[in-house]
Order: C-alpha cells, then sequence, then structure tokens
C-alpha cells in the first residue's frame, strides 16, 4: 500500500460496491427444503419487472433452478403437493394468494392457509414462508434476481445461493486481488472471521500465514508489546525478546478481530504501523513490515461517544465489506441448515439421521416441520445462532429428529423490528456505571467479560479495563494456581463450583484447566 499522510484522515473509505448483476427485483420462490436434499436452494422468478400474468404454485409449475436460470429445471415434483396447490394473482400492488378448496395443506406464515390472503409489497419484501403439504419448504420474497457463480466463486467456504451470497463471493475474489486493508462490518454471528479467511485464501499472501487476534482479549498494557513484540528486559517479566502480531504474520494477513474494542492507547501506534508499514517493538528497534491487515468489528467506529480513532478508522478500511444479517437474507437458510446438520452429523457419527432416500415419511415430515421453524425465526445471532442450533439438535436426536426443549424458534419479525430478544441497549461509556451496575452485572453474566459488557451496554475492552484497574475482578488466567487447586478440593473437582468460588467464568476456568495437571470435571 502506498504511503500517505495525514491529510486524508477526513476522507471516506472506500466501500467495495456488489456487482451489478441486479437486473431490477423479481419476486422469487426458494426451495427451503425439499425430501430430495440437493434441490434445497433452487429458485423459480415468478414475476419480474411490472409482469402481472396469474400463476399457479404446485406440483408440475413452475420449474426451478439455481442461478435463477428455470429452461430445463424441474418443478417440485412431490406427490404430496397438489397440481394446483395455490393460485396466485395481482389486485393493483397486492398479491393475492388463493388455495382451491380440494388442494393439499398449506402453511402460509406458520399458519393454516384455508381459502386466501392478501400480502402487500413490504410483506413481501420481508418474505413468506410456504409450507406445502408435510414436504416442502419455501420462501416467497422480493428479491434481485440471483446471479451465477463461476466455479471458483464457491470455493471459498461461504455458503448460500442468494444474490447477496454470489455478489459478496464476487466482491471479495475482487477485493483479494488488490492488497489493500479491509474493514469487515457486520453483526455478532454473521461470518466476519469466514469472510477474513477467505479473503486470505484467495489472495497473493495465501502462501503466508494468516494470524487471528481478539483485539477485545488483549489487556490494555500489554496491547502494544502483543502487537508489536517486545525485547528482553523491555518491561517486568520480559525474560527473553518476543514477536508480537505483526511479526507472526509477515508475508501474509494479520486478522485483527473485534477491533472497535482495541485500547485507545495503542491505537496511534496502530495507525503509524499502518501508515508506514513499520513498527517499533516495545525496548527494541523500528523495522519494516510486510502484511495486509483485514479488521472487522460489530461496533460503530463513528460518533460522538465513539473513542475510535476516526484516521485509524479511514486506514483500517481502504476497502469496506458490509455483512448482512441472515434474516435479511433468509434464501439461504435452508442450503446453510443443510450443510451445518450434515457437519455436525458427520462430526459425531449420525449421519443416518439426515434426510435422504431412505428416509420415512414420517420422518420427512418432521425434518419439514423444523426447516419451516428455522426460516420463521428471526435469529438474531446469525449464522453462529443457526451453527449452535443445529449442533444441538444433532446431539439430542439420538432416536430420530429431536428439537431440545430448551430451543426456542420464535417467528421472524419485519427488517429494522426487535427481535424477540428486545432492542439492543444503546452503547454507553464505562465510566457513566457505577460500580453497583457492574457488580451486578458481573455477577449475573456468570463472571463473564463478553456477556457483562452486552448487559451493560460497553464494549468489552472497557470491561477488560475495568477489570483490571480493580483488586475486586480477576480473570481465570489470573488466579494463582494454589488458590485454584485449594478450590478444586473445596469443591470435590467440581469445575462449576470453584469457578462460582473464585468468581471467574466457567469457560475460561476450565480452558485454563485443561492446560493443567489438575483433576476436575
Amino acid at each position: 500500500m502506498s504511503q500517505q499522510t495525514d491529510a486524508d484522515r477526513t476522507l471516506p473509505s472506500v466501500v467495495a460496491s456488489l456487482p451489478g448483476h441486479y437486473g431490477g427485483p423479481a419476486l422469487v420462490l426458494t426451495i427451503i427444503f425439499h425430501p430430495c436434499t440437493d434441490r434445497i436452494g433452487e429458485r423459480a422468478v415468478l414475476w419480474q419487472h411490472r409482469e402481472r400474468e396469474p400463476r399457479v404454485l404446485g406440483r408440475l409449475a413452475p420449474r426451478f433452478g439455481f442461478g435463477g436460470e428455470q429452461e430445463g429445471g424441474d418443478p417440485l415434483g412431490d406427490r404430496h403437493v397438489s397440481r394446483r396447490a395455490l393460485e396466485l394473482s395481482w389486485r393493483g400492488d397486492t398479491l393475492l394468494v388463493e388455495r382451491p378448496a380440494d388442494a393439499s395443506r398449506c402453511r402460509l406464515l406458520g399458519r393454516e392457509l384455508r381459502d386466501s390472503v392478501s400480502l402487500d409489497t413490504a410483506r413481501l419484501r420481508q418474505g413468506v414462508s410456504l409450507m406445502l403439504g408435510h414436504s416442502v419448504v419455501l420462501l416467497l420474497r422480493f428479491a434481485d434476481q440471483p446471479v451465477t457463480d463461476s466455479p471458483v466463486d464457491g470455493d471459498l467456504g461461504l455458503w448460500g445461493s442468494s444474490h447477496y451470497m454470489a455478489c459478496l463471493r464476487q466482491q471479495i475474489l475482487r477485493v483479494a486481488r488488490d492488497d489493500d486493508d479491509v474493514l469487515i462490518r457486520g453483526e455478532t454471528g454473521s461470518g466476519k472471521e469466514l469472510v477474513a479467511r477467505a479473503l486470505h485464501s484467495a489472495s497473493s499472501r495465501a502462501d503466508g500465514p494468516l494470524v487471528t487476534v481478539n483485539m477485545a482479549a488483549v489487556p490494555a498494557d500489554l496491547a502494544a508489546a502483543a502487537l508489536f513484540g517486545s525485547t528482553r528486559g523491555a518491561f517486568t517479566g520480559a525474560d527473553r525478546d518476543s514477536r508480537g502480531y505483526f511479526q507472526q504474520a509477515s508475508g501474509g494477513s494479520l486478522f485483527l478481530d473485534e477491533v472497535g474494542d482495541m485500547p485507545v492507547e495503542v491505537q496511534p501506534q496502530l495507525l503509524r504501523a499502518l501508515q508506514q508499514r513499520e513498527i517499533q517493538s516495545v525496548g527494541g528497534p523500528v523495522t519494516k513490515v510486510d502484511l495486509r491487515v483485514i479488521s472487522a468489528t460489530d461496533l460503530p467506529l463513528e460518533g460522538p461517544d465513539c473513542d475510535f480513532r476516526s484516521a485509524l478508522r479511514y486506514r483500517l478500511g481502504a476497502v469496506e465489506i458490509r455483512l448482512l444479517p441472515l434474516r435479511e437474507h433468509p434464501e439461504d437458510i435452508g442450503e446453510l441448515a443443510l450443510r451445518l446438520f450434515a457437519a455436525c452429523a458427520e462430526a459425531t457419527g449420525a449421519g443416518k439421521l439426515l434426510p435422504g432416500k431412505h428416509s420415512s415419511e414420517r420422518e420427512i415430515a418432521a425434518w419439514t416441520e423444523l426447516f419451516h421453524r428455522l426460516l420463521l425465526h428471526n435469529w438474531p445471532g446469525n449464522v453462529r445462532e443457526l451453527s449452535n442450533v443445529c449442533r444441538q439438535v444433532v446431539a439430542a436426536s439420538d432416536d430420530g429428529l429431536t428439537i431440545p426443549e430448551h430451543i426456542s424458534l420464535g417467528p421472524r419479525v419485519p427488517n429494522g423490528g426487535e427481535s424477540p430478544d428486545g432492542p439492543k441497549p444503546a452503547r454507553r461509556h464505562i465510566r457513566d456505571v457505577a460500580d453497583p451496575e457492574f457488580e451486578r452485572a458481573w455477577k449475573q453474566s456468570g463472571f463473564e467479560p463478553a456477556g457483562t459488557a452486552r448487559s451493560l451496554g460497553v464494549s468489552r475492552q472497557s470491561v477488560y479495563r475495568r477489570i483490571d484497574g480493580s483488586p475486586r475482578y480477576r480473570l481465570a488466567s489470573q488466579v494463582p494456581a494454589e488458590e485454584l487447586q485449594r478450590a478444586l478440593l473445596d469443591c470435590s473437582g467440581d469445575s462449576r463450583g470453584a469457578a462460582a468460588a473464585l468468581r471467574v467464568s466457567l469457560s475460561a476456568l476450565r480452558s485454563v484447566l485443561r492446560n493443567s495437571d489438575l483433576e476436575w470435571h
């Protein structure tokens, strides 16, 4: 990257635009579930532009295919779906969906369709779920017409055949060809690390290392040494020279995850590293570095209440990629779920659980109902939440498909509405959080810094700084070995009881215990 001066710190970042394959909005049917699972993700364009002639949806029409090309494609073909399951016609800007009296069962938006329903364009833009018979789930939605990937586009580990996913893959390939730094923005769980890995693997640096750093977990007083390295004797405890993440990523890519939680103290040094492509280790000389920096955040980096330096934000985002939450590309839910179920089943040896030609009608009906519920859910946790649900379903399904009772798959809400978990709290500054409120959130979150930050509406890094600055709080990694051993003895080896007694995160404590010789359970 060429060297620039501070004169451009107020310039906007260049946002990588999606390819121009839109072709105008179309009303598209997407197969979310089908007994022949290879067909999940196929689409049929019912209307495009201002077309308005009536359509029939049923066993023999329309024809579905991938990439939006239905010529030579196949109809649903399922014998449990009537030939005329639904009749669709326009009344001005409203779509009338009618179910003939003798047609197969249809559930629209989770409710039985007895006769007819009118759908306005706002509802169609959000998406309408259709469950036909007990074997097919479809999504009817206004969307840009799908585009077909080139063969290489599908090799990035990013699943989904929607227009959005196809364009995202093409965007990643274009961005990967250059060597600009990239900022990935999107909600928690939307796949930012997957995109970072895809950018690295598609770039000329693919043979070099990809070093991943969670900036929210780096203490402020150690951030400079962690990023840029340190020399022996530079500070108390530095008993040897240490290579920082920048040196470790030399020749490859450095992925700074949760970059919005970066300590304010280290931001000027990172800005210099990006501008000059040189770093200075703690107590050491200035050296040149050759790497690409990919960063990601789910936090706003602009605004009066943000302590993130604007110049650094623009340097990180020479190119910016914005990821949509899963609820804004529901066409991909079927394909994503099938892939995730297959991966979980393979990992646990439960391959026979998956639907296929061997499945009975009862088993297919159970899978249809599950995929229908997956489509109806709002997914506030995005793809990560979907992955967790798939993993838990597979783990619970010893004697046939079973949905654990604690899994709640509520209905989707309109775009821009509040999720089932309520509105997200506004971002606050940690200085506005009084000690009693922090203590209460710390306990209620199970002594988890991330959970505490979410509860209080503050950044995770600010929670770590609060912990570092108070003798009342600590992380599991900071518990002395003797105290940890004593707590385990008092709790008869129960890690859960020990975590509560020590007032530290259970998951973090178990991570520490896995690297120890102590007996625990």
